[in-house]
């Protein structure tokens, strides 16, 4: 059994990627009837997601960050 990514915090942005899972509205949708081995996919894609948004909310604010300093 694939846990699902849920962590309650279910907002799309733009691109309709959950910001607080990774998922997409598709992969929350079906989420359901996937096999364990499709969930283990999306649970892989959507790190991979969570982990880029974080890196590009990073540099969004290092020019932030550094005029105030």
């Amino acid at each position: 059994m694939v846990d699902s990514p849920c962590v309650k915090i279910c907002e799309l942005d733009q691109d309709g990627v959950c910001v607080g899972c990774g998922r997409t509205r598709a992969e929350i949708a079906g989420w359901m009837s996937m096999s364990d081995a499709e969930k283990a996919q999306v649970v892989e894609r959507a790190d991979k997601r969570k982990r880029a948004m974080s890196a590009s909310d990073k540099s969004k604010l290092q020019p932030l960050i550094a005029s105030s300093e």
